[in-house]
């Protein structure tokens, strides 16, 4: 990621990032270091399988640290609006029959089993800058879909 690559992202999303980046550096990265040091009382390193998982996790830790941190770098947060979707809108959508709600978020933050929908995905993107009463038509997996704007939050 370039320093120029803005990061939209919710309020919440921005507080919930902090938190986790947090935790890691406080109380993650700890754990683990102190597991390195009991693994490495046990002896002989190339066969340890405690020291080789927690240095493991400690990899992990610090490839997420430095991801978060450079998120966090680049984050923008984006304030929702009423009048046009952007991201934070929620927004109600009516589809073939059905109406479901949907948080417009920053990538980060998108978890799609939660109606909680990336910018940059398909939906998010169509609806980004659209208002109540617009239709937009999206490509998905099982064919073309008809939203209809019901709502903005």
């Amino acid at each position: 990621m370039s320093n120029t690559d803005v990061v939209y992202l919710t309020k919440e999303g921005l507080e919930k990032l902090k938190d986790e980046l947090k935790q890691l550096t406080t109380v993650k990265r700890e754990e683990v270091a102190r597991r390195i040091q009991e693994a490495r009382a046990f002896g002989d390193l190339s066969e340890n399988a405690a020291y080789d998982a927690a240095r493991d996790e400690q990899a992990r830790i610090e490839a997420r640290i430095s991801e978060l941190e450079e998120i966090l770098k680049n984050a923008q947060v984006s304030k929702g609006g009423t009048s046009a979707i952007v991201v934070g809108s929620k927004v109600t959508l009516h589809i073939d029959g059905d109406e479901e709600i949907f948080h417009i978020v920053g990538a980060p933050e998108a978890d799609p089993m939660s109606n909680r929908v990336s910018h940059e995905s398909p939906l998010g993107s169509s609806l980004l800058g659209k208002k109540v009463g617009e239709t937009i038509d999206v490509e998905a997996p099982v064919g073309k879909l008809t939203y209809k704007i019901l709502k903005i939050e």
